[in-house]
């Protein structure tokens, strides 16, 4: 056993070749593999990685164990397919395929184009970036009728690409309500909604994301959410997550599987900070 409560488990996609984090790809890989082998293991996710790296990858495999990764293709479709080839004969366990939707195509054509670029290989589980626009109801239906998920932009180098708490609610709700699992990407830097001194944006926290998650599964409105996701008390916030009974944490975290981090330590060492982690689960961080 791991130590881990069960909210965390597999709460970290290691996302540490992305902004603002940025390592090397060659730095990247070995780290995740202590990730992978430390006794917060169970946090960690996949390593994700952008199409390009996959041509760079090989070199730095061996025969170790099968390297976990998911791949994004912000290209859209025709993007993913070339991810599926290039990943063809890597030693490499797939376990996600992150596509957006490319701006002005109708939700329509895009699924038809997403099913011809995963033909052969639909054991890939499949992450669609929803996109901010007048399009994501039907996307989300889109996804809810195919299986697959959804992916939210929740933040990233500048301040428009960071929701607000109403938008971002409006798009757990509709996700929840729809049955849809969910990932967040970018911005999730803290475990609860805080101002960076740095660049003066508001970024949201992952841990008034798993709450928002549970109130829609308990069927509250939009609203709601959207105050949940703005609550700064990190000590209530903390206090919240604790009392989530077992049950309910399980199904928050079906919907709400997890969120990239360009630091996989960062989200340890500030739940240990909050009380929600074993102080041992972290001794090799600080």
């Amino acid at each position: 056993m791991s130590g881990l409560p069960a909210f965390a488990l597999g709460l970290c996609d290691d996302a540490a070749v992305f902004p603002p984090g940025l390592a090397p790809l060659a730095d990247a890989v070995p780290a995740h593999r202590r990730h992978r082998a430390a006794a917060y293991a169970d946090l960690v996710g996949p390593l994700v990685l952008p199409v390009p790296a996959l041509d760079e990858l090989a070199p730095l495999l061996s025969g170790e164990d099968e390297l976990d990764v998911s791949v994004t293709a912000p290209g859209g479709p025709a993007q993913a397919a070339g991810a599926l080839a290039a990943a063809t004969g890597l030693p490499i366990d797939l376990r996600g395929l992150e596509v957006a939707v490319p701006a002005g195509t109708a939700t329509a054509d895009f699924f038809r184009a997403l099913d011809l670029a995963r033909r052969g290989r639909e054991d890939v589980p499949v992450y669609v970036e929803v996109p901010r626009d007048e399009r994501r109801p039907s996307v989300i239906e889109g996804l809810a009728a195919t299986g697959h998920r959804a992916k939210f932009r929740t933040g990233g180098v500048t301040a428009d690409l960071y929701p607000s708490p109403d938008e971002l609610a409006a798009a757990v709700h509709a996700a929840v309500g729809a049955d849809v699992p969910f990932k967040a990407t970018a911005g999730l830097h803290h475990p609860v909604r805080n101002t960076d001194p740095e660049t003066g944006f508001d970024q949201h926290g992952f841990l008034n994301l798993l709450l928002a998650t549970d109130a829609a599964l308990d069927g509250r409105p939009p609203s709601d959410l959207a105050e949940l996701l703005a609550d700064r008390d990190a000590a209530s916030v903390a206090a919240r997550v604790s009392e989530l009974s077992a049950l309910r944490v399980a199904a928050a975290r079906a919907r709400f599987q997890s969120f990239g981090t360009c630091s996989i330590t960062d989200p340890l060492t500030e739940l240990a900070d909050l009380g929600l982690l074993p102080p041992a689960i972290t001794k090799d961080t600080r």
